[in-house]
């Protein structure tokens, strides 16, 4: 019980900093790429901790993980340190990493979602599918044209990264982190 209570408090920690650090992008887009580097670098860590918590977790209750939160988990752990070493290379990545990062997350939300609505409901469910949907079509914009990207990151990335925060925010609270 009080491992999964654990796991719950670390999805809401990391879910309200993805929130505040959104809105620090949003309130201050002209700070330079080279500082929130940094700062989703570490994002980028913390999120892929939490994806490889999920299969594990997953993989001990139910004898099988959701291999895709392994993956992206392994993926986002890799860009988030790529782009901690090395912080002037990473905002030139940065253009290509997010994107990749955006759209590996989110399909590893959608194919969690079965179970997700199983235990948390249709609200969650249908809340969470909006969320991801909307974070592959940033991606997908953010892929495709990596120079406006570079232009549009903080605006695009801030308003994600609220969205990505309240839906953990949301399945810490909802009980599914818990269980």
């Amino acid at each position: 019980m009080y491992k999964s209570k654990g796991f719950a408090v670390c999805e809401l920690i990391v879910s309200t900093l993805l929130v505040v650090f959104g809105v620090y992008t949003l309130a201050n887009p002209s700070a330079t790429l080279e500082s929130a580097v940094i700062i989703y670098g570490l994002l980028a860590v913390l999120m892929g901790v939490l994806d490889i918590v999920v299969y594990v977790k997953l993989e001990r209750r139910t004898g099988f993980g959701p291999v895709a939160s392994l993956v992206t988990g392994i993926i986002s752990v890799i860009a988030g340190v790529m782009i901690l070493l090395e912080p002037l290379a990473g905002v030139l990545a940065l253009t290509l990493l997010f994107p990749m990062w955006f759209i590996c997350h989110c399909i590893s939300r959608l194919m969690n979602l079965g179970l997700t609505r199983l235990v948390a409901g249709n609200a969650y469910y249908y809340f969470a599918l909006v969320v991801n949907i909307l974070g592959l079509i940033v991606g997908i914009m953010m892929f495709f044209d990596p120079f406006v990207s570079m232009f549009t990151l903080s605006f695009m990335v801030g308003f994600y990264l609220i969205l990505l925060g309240v839906d953990g925010i949301v399945l810490a609270l909802s009980g599914l982190a818990r269980r």
